[in-house]
C-alpha cells in the first residue's frame, strides 16, 4: 500500500508512510479480503543517499510505532530505500531506537506546550524538505525574525 496515513494517540503524532508491504507471517494480522496472516513492513523512500545521522531510521521507527498501535501488532523491522544508490537498507526497530523516538516526541510536545520554537539550523537538506515553506530557513540567515515581523506589521494598511 502506498501513502498510508498513520497516527498514534499515545505518542500524539500523525503522518504518512510512503509504502507498507504486507508479508505472510504466522504472527501477523488478518487483512480484509486476504487469506492468511500478514506482517506489516514499512518502507520509507528517500531521494538521496544514506545519511551520517539516524534521522531517517527515527522517522521509520515512528511510522512503525503508529502502525503497531493502529493494527495491534508488532513490527520488528522496516527498510529505508535510497534513490541515489538504488538500494534498500534494512532497519531493526530496536528498543533503543523506540526509546529515542519517544524521548524526542516528549521533548517536541514539551516545546509545543511552552510555546517554544527551536532555532532553525539551515542545511543543504532544507531544499528538499516538505516543511520548507513553513519554516523559511533562508529567512533566518538574512535577518532576525523579530525584525522581519516588525517590518511586515508596518506594511499592513
Amino acid at each position: 500500500m502506498r501513502g498510508v496515513s498513520v497516527s498514534s494517540a499515545r505518542l500524539g503524532i500523525s503522518g504518512q508512510c510512503d509504502v507498507v508491504e504486507f508479508r505472510r507471517s504466522e504472527d501477523g494480522i488478518s487483512l480484509s479480503g486476504r487469506e492468511g496472516l500478514w506482517k506489516p513492513y514499512p518502507v520509507e523512500y528517500k531521494r538521496g543517499e544514506p545519511k551520517t545521522n539516524d534521522c531517517d531510521m527515527l522517522q521509520l521507527c515512528a511510522q512503525a510505532m503508529c502502525l503497531e498501535e493502529m493494527l495491534c501488532c508488532s513490527i520488528p523491522e522496516g527498510a529505508l530505500y535510497y534513490g541515489q544508490i538504488r538500494r534498500r537498507q534494512r532497519v531493526g526497530l530496536t528498543a533503543e531506537l523506540r526509546r529515542r523516538v519517544e524521548d524526542m516526541l516528549l521533548e517536541m510536545h514539551d516545546h509545543y506546550r511552552r510555546g517554544y520554537t527551536p532555532k532553525v539550523k539551515p542545511s543543504k537538506g532544507c531544499n528538499a524538505c516538505s516543511m520548507k515553506e513553513l519554516c523559511l530557513p533562508k529567512l533566518i540567515r538574512s535577518r532576525p525574525v523579530r525584525e522581519y515581523l516588525s517590518k511586515a506589521m508596518e506594511a499592513e494598511p
